[in-house]
C-alpha cells in the first residue's frame, strides 16, 4: 500500500514526540506501507519547523535527508485546484504522481472530500489503528532524543 501523509502528519510526528504520528512515521519505518513525498510537501514540512518551531538549518537538512531516506520522494506532473488551501492541493498531486491508495490528513477539508480520484482519505487516528486491529501497532521509537533550550522550556525532538 502506497501513503501519502499531509505536512501535518510530519510536523506531529517531529515536533511531538510520542505521539500517533510518530507512530505512524515508526510504521512507515518498518514497512508496514510505502511512503510517499513531493519536493512542496517537504518544503512545508522544513518551513513549519523553522517558523514554529524555531528548527536550525544544521537540524533542517538532517530532517530532509532522514523523511527523504523513509519516503519515496515523487515529483507531481499535474497540478491540482480542487481545494482552497494551496498546500493541500500539493498533497493531492503527491498522491496523483504517487500512485497513492491512501492519504493521511488531519485537515478537515481534505478529511470531508473521504475521497479523490479513488485515494482514500483517512484520518491520522483511523489509520493507525487500522494497523493496531492487526497488531502492527507498538509504543513509537523512532530514535529522536527529546532536548530543552536553554530559556524555552519546551521539549524538541532531534535525529
Amino acid at each position: 500500500m502506497k501513503v501519502v501523509f499531509d505536512s501535518n502528519v510530519y510536523v506531529s510526528a517531529l515536533a511531538i514526540p510520542g505521539g500517533v504520528a510518530q507512530q505512524a512515521l515508526e510504521l512507515a519505518m518498518e514497512g508496514a506501507f510505502h511512503l510517499a513525498l513531493s519536493r512542496p510537501i517537504l518544503e512545508e514540512v522544513l518551513g513549519v519547523l523553522s517558523r514554529k518551531f524555531a528548527r536550525a538549518p544544521e537540524e533542517l537538512s538532517r530532517t530532509a535527508l532522514f523523511l527523504s531516506s523513509v519516503a519515496e520522494v515523487v515529483k507531481p506532473a499535474r497540478r491540482v485546484n480542487l481545494l482552497a488551501d494551496e498546500p493541500d492541493n500539493r498533497v493531492l498531486e503527491c498522491a496523483s504522481a504517487a500512485g497513492a491508495s491512501v492519504i493521511v490528513t488531519g485537515d478537515r477539508q481534505m478529511l470531508a472530500l473521504g475521497n479523490w480520484e479513488g485515494v482514500e482519505i483517512q484520518s491520522l487516528r483511523r489509520f493507525v489503528d487500522s494497523f493496531a486491529s492487526r497488531g502492527a501497532v507498538h509504543q513509537a521509537q523512532i530514535g529522536y532524543r527529546v532536548a530543552r533550550r536553554p530559556g524555552r522550556g519546551a521539549g524538541r525532538a532531534h535525529l
